[in-house]
């Protein structure tokens, strides 16, 4: 097996990597277990994961982790995905302090379930402190809903005297759940499948996209860092040719 972590070249990290967990389901169906088991499993990819991105330096790492189309999921689902945020944030604090990794969240929060979003709240005042690393959890988040909320926002900032005339796109990310944030550079997403599916659209207007076959649960350290080698051979442009920024 090829070791990917040798040939990154970490001089050349992206600040903010974006990950789209897919396929904990269909990995679980293939082994003729329940969808819960999937996501279960999924838990041992986000802290291999987290520690590897932490381990080499990136800043931040964004687990787009239930967004606000998966409430249409089979109820004891939803249920069991709700009960299993709140078993993991508990048991894995632990491990964020031990790494030095600060929690927090985005997305329409306060409509998760009392239960989960207290132990949220929890994990966020407890690791807040921790510097190496940001893990963000997009939880009940959908892109629409927050350029929509951002708009509001806007309106809102107008009626008290805001010149929409001299926004920005510098001043709008101000109103966006990331705001503060470098925008991901790279976005992986698991499972084969090739699409956005509402996930920080505005911030991903440039970032390299990278997807891989893996269902998530199978998604390891070699494979984040397959991932960022993938970035880093990339030429990123920015609208430029190649010769400007030779």
């Amino acid at each position: 097996m090829v070791d990917y972590k040798e040939k990154i070249d970490l001089n050349r990290l992206p600040r903010h990597i974006a990950i789209i967990m897919d396929g904990n389901g269909r990995w679980a169906k293939k082994q003729n277990q329940p969808r819960v088991f999937g996501h279960r499993n999924g838990v041992k990819s986000v802290r291999e994961v987290s520690e590897a991105a932490a381990e080499i330096g990136i800043e931040y790492l964004t687990l787009y982790a239930f967004s606000t189309e998966n409430w249409n999921r089979p109820r004891p689902e939803v249920n069991a995905l709700m009960s299993l945020l709140v078993e993991t944030i508990r048991k894995e604090v632990s491990t964020l302090m031990e790494n030095n990794i600060r929690l927090k969240a985005i997305g329409d929060l306060g409509k998760l379930p009392d239960r989960t979003l207290e132990a949220l709240r929890e994990g966020i005042e407890i690791t807040q402190n921790n510097d190496r690393m940001t893990l963000v959890l997009a939880l009940n988040y959908s892109a629409r809903w927050e350029l929509m909320e951002a708009a509001k926002k806007i309106h809102w900032d107008a009626t008290k005297g805001l010149d929409t005339e001299k926004l920005t796109e510098e001043i709008f990310q101000n109103y966006l759940a990331t705001n503060g944030m470098p925008d991901p550079e790279l976005l992986i997403r698991t499972s084969g499948e090739l699409r956005i599916s509402n996930f920080l659209l505005w911030q991903i207007a440039y970032s390299e996209l990278y997807f891989t076959d893996k269902f998530w649960p199978d998604f390891r350290k070699n494979d984040l860092y397959e991932a960022i080698v993938s970035y880093q051979n990339r030429e990123r442009r920015f609208g430029k040719i190649s010769e400007q920024l030779a």
